[in-house]
């Protein structure tokens, strides 16, 4: 199952849907409309995927109930949207977690060294932009890569977690380009500073299109996965490639961050890195989830 966070001039600037083969069911109206049906009384509607997370109500298991009781009841084409643009799926995470040299043949063309333990940094949150959105080439730069990369979005709150447990605090997978200042980051490692001003920029964070259930993408995950620029494909390869797993990650990343309903692991990039240029359109495919676009501009 698809859930997005999605806006429509129909039913307002932000909701929780279900994707569907002729558009989105409006989960956020679907599920008080469940309550009152089988309560007579309902919470606060949620509005964005991270409140049904905060609140522990993001699961396959209450989006495939909703689903059912508007089937059941003849209420699909009332709360079914068709002119609706799909956002970002987590508007500000509090932490977005990035892998570096995840794939082997990116670490060999990257010219450092083969991690023995995941190598990973921070994006800045404010770099978050949805499906469709422009990433902005700033006046200043020199040299910008797109890269392709499946990203695990974190369901609850944990520390220490536990590789066998990892699996439990998924909420689910979503698409993200870790858009990089190249020439940037490659001065920033010569001097041993941080990435964060290279892979920070506002809105080199694309994520999206949606979120997939778990239950849809387990380990062990052999998914195909490409970055096209202008249709042309830059990247491929398969996440059976990763020398860390996403449980691994999981386990790693937490013995020193907690981690937070929201939070997003973008689990590395395979090689073949190669520049944009304004008025460029990469499409970041990853089998299972779909495609996100997203055009390059002008600051």
């Amino acid at each position: 199952m698809k859930i997005l966070r999605f806006a429509s001039p129909a039913v307002g600037p932000e909701n929780v849907g279900i994707l569907l083969e002729d558009g989105v069911l409006n989960f956020t109206e679907a599920f008080q409309a469940y309550q009152l049906f089988g309560t007579g009384a309902c919470t606060c509607p949620f509005h964005t995927p991270l409140a049904m997370m905060e609140a522990g109500m993001f699961s396959a298991e209450t989006f495939a109930r909703v689903l059912e009781f508007v089937k059941r009841h003849n209420l699909v084409e009332r709360y079914v949207v068709k002119e609706y643009r799909a956002l970002a799926p987590i508007k500000r995470p509090s932490k977005i977690i990035a892998l570096g040299r995840n794939y082997m043949a990116h670490a060999v063309e990257s010219g450092y060294h083969i991690p023995t333990e995941p190598v990973f940094f921070a994006k800045a949150n404010s770099s978050v932009i949805g499906p469709d959105d422009p990433v902005v080439y700033k006046k200043f730069l020199t040299r910008v890569d797109p890269e392709a990369e499946l990203a695990v979005i974190i369901g609850k709150q944990g520390a220490s977690i536990l590789e066998s447990e990892a699996a439990s605090y998924i909420a689910g997978y979503t698409i993200f380009n870790d858009v990089t200042a190249r020439d940037m980051q490659r001065e920033d490692l010569k001097l041993s500073s941080p990435w964060l001003r290279s892979k920070g920029i506002d809105t080199f964070g694309p994520m999206g299109p949606w979120i997939v259930l778990p239950d849809e993408i387990q380990e062990p995950m052999e998914l195909d996965i490409e970055m096209r620029v202008n249709g042309e494909v830059r990247q491929k390869d398969n996440t059976r490639s990763l020398m860390f797993k996403v449980p691994q990650l999981i386990a790693y990343i937490s013995q020193y961050h907690t981690l937070f309903p929201g939070d997003l692991i973008s689990t590395g990039t395979p090689e073949g890195m190669k520049p944009v240029a304004v008025g460029d359109m990469m499409e970041v495919y990853v089998e299972g989830i779909g495609v996100l676009r997203n055009p390059v501009v002008a600051e």
